[in-house]
């Protein structure tokens, strides 16, 4: 049968498929819409599933706040180009759309099945790779930060004892800073509290064997080296903790003495509940 241009560009608005492509399925199909739809999706999955092996080191992360709830999603593709179209941005909205929606707390079947679709249709591998659901409580408020083109998404839970002061825009502004400052500096924890003693001990371990091999280190009393070490774990711990950084507006100030500052001024105690960082391929 006669294929007219017509039905080509209709099969090419549902499935994104070149015109000469959306020919050739038409005719293979004597017409029939529902079998060509069909057959070009058949042929983009044996696409994506030959760059399967395909590095996804592209992407973005998508961050959307909604009614006291932030949900977090990284979505990832093969090239920059790919990441920055806008059909990709849009079911990267689509899954946290829809984590908030369903309150998803683990990547289900129709999530991905949104980043196969679009996958089969570009034609590149494509990935969602991890999602986050945070909820606020009533002395809770939720502040986000995108770094860049979306490589980097921090969400932040600011808490108060008194929940009025979470509606002023001073502490709001503090709470966007604190994400940014996540995003610059990536602590690896809230507190020292909330490391692992183990990692510590590790650590702590790795600076003594550093300090075996430091010649400058030879003789000192072993008191004076117990010391020395605790001072470097100590110094360690203060870079990778979140409340002990320097903050990114003032590093004369810590984020806890910059926190309590804050709330000072707002008459109110603050404290910083939790935070999530997420950054495209890490």
């Amino acid at each position: 049968m006669a294929i007219s241009a017509a039905d080509v560009k209709k099969l090419r608005e549902i499935t994104g498929a070149g015109p000469l492509e959306c020919k050739k399925a038409l005719e293979e199909t004597n017409g029939d819409f529902g079998l060509a739809e069909k057959h070009l999706k058949e042929k983009g999955l044996a696409a994506v599933e030959k760059r399967l092996d395909r590095a996804t080191n592209e992407g973005k992360i998508f961050v959307k706040l909604q009614d006291n709830r932030a949900a977090l999603a990284e979505v990832t593709t093969e090239t920059d180009f790919v990441a920055r179209n806008p059909e990709f941005i849009a079911v990267g909205t689509a899954i946290v759309d829809r984590i908030l929606e369903k309150g998803y707390t683990e990547i289900q079947s129709d999530l991905t099945a949104l980043v196969t679709d679009l996958a089969t249709k570009i034609g590149e591998n494509m990935h969602l790779k991890r999602i986050k659901l945070i909820a606020a409580g009533a002395e809770e408020y939720l502040a986000y930060y995108i770094h860049g083109d979306g490589n980097i998404g921090v969400v932040v839970k600011l808490g108060a004892d008194k929940p009025e002061v979470l509606k002023q825009e001073g502490t709001q502004e503090f709470a966007h800073t604190i994400a940014l400052h996540i995003a610059a500096f990536n602590p690896l924890a809230l507190s020292r509290e909330k490391l692992d003693e183990v990692f510590i001990k590790e650590q702590e371990e790795m600076f003594r064997k550093q300090m075996e091999q430091d010649l400058s280190m030879q003789g000192k009393p072993a008191n004076v080296l117990e010391n020395i070490l605790k001072n470097k774990v100590k110094k360690y711990v203060s870079e990778i903790c979140l409340l002990d950084q320097g903050y990114v507006k003032d590093d004369n100030l810590t984020v806890a003495q910059a926190l309590a500052e804050c709330g000072k001024n707002l008459g109110a105690s603050l404290s910083i509940n939790d935070y999530v960082y997420f950054k495209v391929g890490q």
